[in-house]
């Protein structure tokens, strides 16, 4: 008893009570000549790097890129209405917002942290940072190329006011790549044409006014699908009855055998039907395929 006294006197000099967690605000480290490392897991906003002879996993400040892959259906679902596009390319645009970033960051960059927590799966930590390439920022180089959206945790980078002055530079850039109909934004027009028309695009850097001035590096492109009928646009989902061939395969884990297999099967009452499709069944591949349905 004396003991548990004790402590909430001192806890109480502090100004600190049990349940609060006080962590003094941490000052930026900026780690230069990274290397990137490649790795199965890394995709346009998350990757493996090497800085000092040690691994890092970085996970980029206020942009998220798609998924690359169907492990978050409701995620990519969430991504893809973002830029009203279906499931399937919204994974298109998350495997060339990838490459883009493997692309950028092939010379040497700098990597600008608090080491603040990225949580996720990883053995390895993941921290939260800004990385500067060869042309910029590389989250507004995602943004301004259609690559990304503004989601995520919020932080200043170093230079700027405040997180709210980024994201205004973010929305700016956003604005311009849906005016240029870049990455998802050319998706989201239905045409089946490149991911990216064009150039990528290098935003200034962050002192100066957010204009984009158009540079000649390569761009990564992908085919984006074209729909018979347009998924929902609250959705972005496909439907069950009218979905293509072409669109069935797209979802991981549905083969031309088993996409021959649900046009077969049509009227569908709903795509909870699917379980009674020879080869989905009420298993594991069922509950991994009827995430893409509306």
């Amino acid at each position: 008893m004396h003991r548990n006294l004790l402590r909430l006197i001192l806890l109480s000099a502090c100004g600190c009570w049990p349940g609060t967690v006080v962590a003094a605000e941490k000052e930026w480290v900026t780690l230069e000549n990274c290397e990137f490392i490649d790795n199965a897991s890394n995709d346009g906003d998350s990757f493996h790097i090497r800085a000092n002879g040690t691994e890092y996993l970085v996970r980029l400040y206020l942009v998220d890129a798609p998924e690359t892959r169907s492990t978050e259906p409701e995620r990519l679902v969430d991504q893809g209405g973002y830029f009203s596009i279906s499931v399937p390319q919204a994974i298109e645009i998350g495997v060339a917002a990838k490459k883009f970033v493997h692309e950028k960051l092939v010379q040497p960059f700098t990597v600008i942290t608090k080491f603040a927590s990225g949580m996720g799966r990883s053995n390895i930590e993941r921290i939260y940072a800004f990385v500067e390439t060869k042309d910029g920022d590389l989250g507004e180089l995602l943004v301004a190329n259609g690559l990304a959206r503004i989601h995520g945790t919020k932080a200043a980078p170093p230079g700027a006011k405040s997180a709210t002055d980024e994201i205004q530079k973010l929305q700016q850039l956003e604005s311009q790549a849906k005016q240029a109909k870049r990455g998802g934004w050319n998706a989201s027009a239905g045409k089946e044409t490149a991911a990216v028309a064009g150039a990528s695009v290098t935003p200034p850097p962050i002192q100066q006014l957010p204009k984009v001035e158009p540079s000649a590096p390569k761009m990564v492109s992908t085919r984006l699908v074209t729909t018979s009928k347009p998924a929902s646009e609250a959705t972005g989902k496909l439907d069950i009855n009218t979905a293509s061939k072409e669109e069935l395969e797209k979802i991981p884990g549905v083969g031309p055998g088993i996409s021959k297999r649900i046009i077969a099967a049509r009227p569908f009452r709903s795509a909870d039907d699917l379980k009674n499709v020879k080869g989905i069944g009420k298993g594991k591949r069922y509950d991994e395929i009827r995430g893409y349905f509306q």
